[in-house]
Parts: structure tokens; sequence; C-alpha cells
């Protein structure tokens, strides 16, 4: 049973360039339709992980397997059930659109009577269709990133490799992108990598942190919290009326699980007066009787949310390296032995 719905299957991954080594040990499952994130600070392995993952870079030692396939046995067959998008699409500025996916379907063996349908499916899904006439020179960056999505799917593959498809993106096409990429799990079985924490937390099911070529800690964001911080930070924003504040922080300081309570501003930005909103601790996750006191106590709930600062406390906690300290320690080491 196990085999059948792990996608991905990694054991012991080494990667060495001469005798730096860029991966590894790097052991992980990733299950069929999952959307898994490899979060890491740049210089931390991901892009390397995610080549051999694509067939585009041999490991030096470990086994992966895609769909039972080993990438070192069977590299062309494995290719066949991969969609990658590198961090740069491998796009030809001079083709359309339709033109390059066309040419793309054709080289991934798509047949020939299919060829039509797929790239007519693939330019709905990735909302590229108005474009589908343009020279790919002419689009914005955006666009882009959306045409090598769309020529990494266009065959339908099983698993989908997308190496930080965020990057250079302005703020309404990373929405429009996250949207995208969380529209292709359960289909395909996709891993995304990025360095920005924001997008992981919003797109991914699961979470795989790596740091210095090995993956630190995995589980999903409430997981890593819950293992990594004495407990969750939330914010909380409740309409109170005029002079209720202190009855509110009363009623919320008296919720159980809540371990402290701190008013940030009796009004909210803008100038909604009456509005208080608060930072809370608490020892376990209780936001459901949290969100309940509020509202059976007469107050008006209007957001409770997860802190950002916690969930980078978590990412920075995880991703920090000590190779720093260990280099100075190897100098250290040198510089007394050389000492007469």
């Amino acid at each position: 049973e196990e085999q059948s719905t792990a996608v991905i299957e990694i054991s012991e991954l080494y990667k060495y360039y001469g005798d730096r080594r860029a991966v590894g040990p790097l052991s992980a499952r990733i299950e069929k339709g999952e959307i898994v994130g490899l979060l890491g600070l740049n210089g931390a392995g991901k892009t390397t992980t995610l080549r051999i993952l694509a067939c585009d870079l041999l490991p030096t030692s470990g086994a992966v397997r895609v769909g039972g396939l080993d990438v070192v046995d069977v590299p062309h067959e494995v290719r066949k059930r991969i969609g990658y998008l590198p961090d740069t699409p491998p796009v030809y500025p001079e083709m359309t659109v339709e033109e390059y996916l066309i040419f793309a379907a054709r080289l991934r063996g798509v047949a020939g009577g299919e060829v039509e349908k797929r790239v007519d499916e693939t330019l709905e899904l990735t909302e590229i269709g108005p474009e589908r006439d343009r020279p790919i020179g002419a689009l914005s960056h955006g666009y882009r990133q959306r045409v090598g999505i769309a020529q990494a799917i266009v065959h339908k593959p099983e698993f989908v490799v997308l190496d930080e498809p965020i990057s250079g993106l302005d703020p309404v096409q990373i929405v429009e992108m996250r949207d995208l990429v969380r529209s292709l799990g359960g289909d395909h079985t996709v891993v995304v990598s990025s360095h920005i924490l924001s997008e992981i937390h919003e797109t991914c099911d699961r979470i795989f942190v790596i740091r210095d070529g090995e993956i630190v800690a995995s589980g999903t964001e409430k997981e890593l919290s819950e293992r990594l911080l004495s407990g969750m930070r939330i914010t909380l924003s409740v309409r109170v009326g005029d002079g209720g504040a202190a009855r509110a922080t009363e009623l919320i300081s008296g919720v159980a699980g809540v371990s402290q309570v701190e008013l940030a501003a009796e009004n909210a930005p803008g100038g909604r007066r009456g509005v208080a909103n608060y930072r809370v601790e608490l020892a376990r996750d209780t936001r459901d009787e949290l969100a309940r006191a509020v509202v059976n106590g007469g107050l008006g709930l209007l957001e409770l949310t997860r802190g950002e600062r916690e969930l980078e406390s978590v990412f920075l906690e995880l991703a920090k390296s000590d190779e720093p300290a260990r280099r100075k320690k190897k100098r250290r080491q040198a510089a007394a032995a050389a000492e007469p």
C-alpha cells in the first residue's frame, strides 16, 4: 500500500561537487497528490535537490525513485513522468506561446492526435490562452513564468518540480501564481522550492526545511511550530465599543490555553474607533475556543490569524546554519597547530 501512494522516495541521497558536499544525507517520501515545499536559505541545496529529482543531475550516491523507477537506472522513463520548471523558464523568445507548447508536448512524447487538445487544456489551466499567438519574448515576466509552468505540465506528468516559481513577480502576479500552484495539487504531486516563508506557508500541504544540504525538519507548518515553539502566537482584532478594551482583555485572558495577552493598540489603523488589537500567546492550539469566547462575550471578532513573527521564528531556528561556527573552529585549530 505504501509503495502505491509514494510518488517520490529519496534514500540517503548525496551530491558532491569535487570534495564539496552540496546535498546529503537526504531521505524523504512524498505522497501522491501532495504539494510539498522545500524551504531553505539561498545556498542550502534546494536547486541541486530539485535538479536530481528532475533527472537533470545525477546523484553521487543514494537512491531516488519516482513512481517506483530509479532516476539513475531509467532516467528517460522517469523524465516522461516529470514536469520541471527551473529557476529560469526554459523558453524560446522568438516562438509564440502556442508554437512553443506544441514543441514541448511533442518533445515530451504526447501522441500526435493529442497534442492540440493538451495544449488547449494547458493554456486554459495556466490562464494564458489570450496570449497564445504572441511571441514569448514580448510577454511580461509573470506570463513567461506561466509559460514555464505550462511546458512543465503539458504532457500530464505525475510529478511537477517548480524551482522558485514566484521569483521576480510583482504582488498581483504572486497571488495569481500561488493560486495556479495550488490548483496543480491532487492531479499532480508538486514540489516547490522557495526561500520565502510566506509562499511556502500559503501554498504547500507539507514543508521540508533544508539546511546545509540536509532536511532538518519536516511536517505541516502547525506541526513545526508546535515542535519548536512553546505554543502558538496569534494576532486578534475585536470590536469592543468605546472604552471596552479592559473588559475584552479580561475576557480573552480567561480563555483556556491563553498564556499571555498584550493590547497592541486600542484603535486599529485607519481610525476605526472601538477596535482593539491583541497579540495573544496560546500554550496550545485553542483558537476555536478563543473565537467562541469572544463571540459569546458579545464582542465582534474581526480577525484571528497566526503571527508572521511566529512563522519567522520557526524558519530562522531551523534554517540557521552552524557552518560559519564550524569554519571558525577549524581555522582556530589550524592556527594552533601551526604555532611552534
